[in-house]
């Protein structure tokens, strides 16, 4: 059935070095979790956030603006508004803000409950 989901009510997350909200996920009998992420301008002598994975399931970033880079296995990633970063299951990655302004990221899991499943890691 269709609803309006109330971003004001999402549950925050306590996320390393950012602010993100988790409107849509197994909480409310969603069969996939929607989040809205917005990485913090780094200051001086903050720690870098470290990487972590989804075990078994991938994640799809959408940036809403703001720019940064994904770091993965592979390599980095810059981003812009409008890109689409599709991460796979199991690769530990992280991202980043490169500018001067928080990046909004839209992060689509198809998972219920990507809490559960997330590790998170120091460094690569």
């Amino acid at each position: 059935m269709a609803r309006l989901i109330d971003q004001s009510k999402a549950p925050r997350l306590g996320l390393p070095g950012c602010v993100s909200l988790e409107p849509v996920s197994g909480a409310i009998g969603s069969k996939v979790t929607f989040r809205i992420a917005e990485i913090a301008v780094p200051k001086p002598g903050d720690p870098p956030r470290g990487p972590h994975l989804h075990d078994g399931f991938g994640e799809l970033i959408y940036v809403l603006k703001g720019t940064g880079a994904t770091i993965g296995e592979a390599g980095e990633i810059p981003i812009r508004p409008g890109d689409i970063v599709p991460i796979p299951q199991n690769e530990k990655h992280f991202t980043r803000n490169t500018g001067t302004e928080p990046p909004v990221l839209l992060c689509f899991f198809a998972e219920p409950h990507v809490t559960a499943g997330t590790t998170e890691f120091k460094s690569f």
